[in-house]
């Protein structure tokens, strides 16, 4: 393990990788605090401890909130696992950075434009600009591997 800290696109992966994960966490409590201020119950045993069934509905800034986190498990996951084998192929820092940077404020904004309903197409572009690394790290890690296969 400390050989792999040592590596330092490793250690980049690893710091982008968890801000990451804490910007899920994060979304995920912003969701859980817009149910409790809106009153607005995913399961009906919530709704119950919370004042009763009529509680368990729907509400549209929870649903896009939720939408938002669950958009971060779909996209950031994957990321998780491509930027974690592709730090192992040896591509040069600056590069590695760039891919790692790139990703991260483009999931930011994704968030960002998503939590605010921010003007299409800014969304879609937060998007489709983050998965330009994640092909790329893709394609180099295949590369880098398609003599074993």
């Amino acid at each position: 393990m400390a050989a792999m800290i040592r590596n330092e696109v490793f250690s980049c992966f690893v710091f982008y990788g968890v801000l990451l994960v804490v910007k899920m966490y994060i979304l995920a409590i912003i969701t859980g605090q817009l149910r409790l201020r809106k009153k607005a119950f995913a399961n009906p045993e919530d709704a119950m401890r919370h004042g009763g069934l009529q509680y368990h509905r729907e509400d549209p800034y929870v649903e896009r909130s939720r939408r938002a986190h669950c958009n971060d498990l779909e996209n950031i996951l994957p990321f998780l696992f491509l930027g974690a084998v592709y730090s192992l192929t040896g591509p040069s820092l600056a590069v590695a950075r760039l891919h790692f940077l790139v990703f991260f404020v483009c999931r930011v904004l994704h968030s960002v434009a998503y939590l605010l309903a921010l003007q299409a197409p800014t969304r879609s572009l937060a998007y489709t600009f983050a998965q330009i690394p994640c092909v790329s790290m893709a394609l180099q890690i295949l590369m880098a591997v398609a003599s074993y296969a």
